[in-house]
C-alpha cells in the first residue's frame, strides 16, 4: 500500500469509527427494553403459579392463597397481565411501551368492573435497565394517590424459568418479592373483574 493510499485509509477510518461506536452505544441502550418486551409477551397466552419468597415480617396480604399471573392481553404497545390472588381478580399490571421505556400501572377493580379508589399507581422504568430487570420508581400521580408509597420502586425481571413481581419501598424494610415459575405453565383463570368476555 502507497503513503498516499495509508494515510487516506486512516483519515477514512477516523471519520468513520466514531460513526459506529455512536450507532453501537445506541443500539444498547435500547436493545434491554426491546429484550424484556420481547420476553414478556414470549408468554402471553400463558398462566403460571407464583410463590412469596419475601413479604414484610406479619403482612398477610398474599399468605395461604393461590397466586396465578395471566399474560391475557398482548400488543406491539401494551401487555395486560392479571394477577388474582385466591378468588379475588381486582388487580391487573399494566405494561406499556413509552418513548423512553416502559411503564407499568396497577389497574384495580370492583367485582362490578368499576375502577377502585386506589388504582393507576405505578411509574416509568428507569434510563438504565438490564434485558432481565426493569426498576419502576412511583410517578407523581402514585406519590398524590398514596403518599406513603412516594419512595416505592416496583421491579419486574424475566429469566428463563422466573417472572418476579417484586416491590421495595426505599427507606424502609418492606419488602415484597412474587416468583412465578415460568418451567411450568398452569390453566388460564377466569377473565379479571370487569373483563367478563374472552379478549
Amino acid at each position: 500500500m502507497t503513503r498516499h493510499r495509508y494515510l487516506t485509509s486512516v483519515a477514512l477510518l477516523a471519520i468513520v469509527a466514531p460513526l459506529i461506536a455512536g450507532a453501537c452505544v445506541e443500539r444498547r441502550s435500547l436493545a434491554p427494553v426491546d429484550e424484556l418486551w420481547s420476553r414478556l409477551a414470549a408468554l402471553c397466552g400463558k398462566a403460571y403459579q407464583g410463590t412469596v419468597v419475601q413479604a414484610p415480617a406479619g403482612d398477610t396480604t398474599f399468605a395461604n392463597r393461590s397466586l396465578v399471573m395471566h399474560v391475557r392481553e398482548c400488543n406491539d404497545s401494551s401487555v395486560l397481565v392479571p394477577f388474582h390472588v385466591g378468588d379475588n381478580r381486582s388487580r391487573t399490571w399494566v405494561l406499556t411501551r413509552t418513548a423512553r421505556g416502559i411503564r407499568l400501572k396497577h389497574d384495580h377493580r370492583h367485582e362490578d368492573g368499576m375502577p377502585d379508589s386506589i388504582t393507576q399507581y405505578g411509574g416509568d422504568s428507569r434510563l438504565v435497565v438490564t434485558p432481565a430487570r426493569v426498576e419502576f420508581p412511583a410517578d407523581s400521580q402514585t406519590r398524590e394517590l398514596i403518599p406513603a408509597a412516594a419512595a416505592n420502586v416496583w421491579t419486574v425481571e424475566i429469566d428463563t424459568a422466573h417472572f418476579v413481581y417484586a416491590l421495595r419501598r426505599e427507606g424502609t424494610d418492606r419488602r415484597f418479592r412474587i416468583e412465578f415459575d415460568l418451567t411450568r405453565p398452569v390453566s388460564a383463570p377466569p377473565p379479571p373483574w370487569g373483563k367478563d368476555r374472552a379478549p
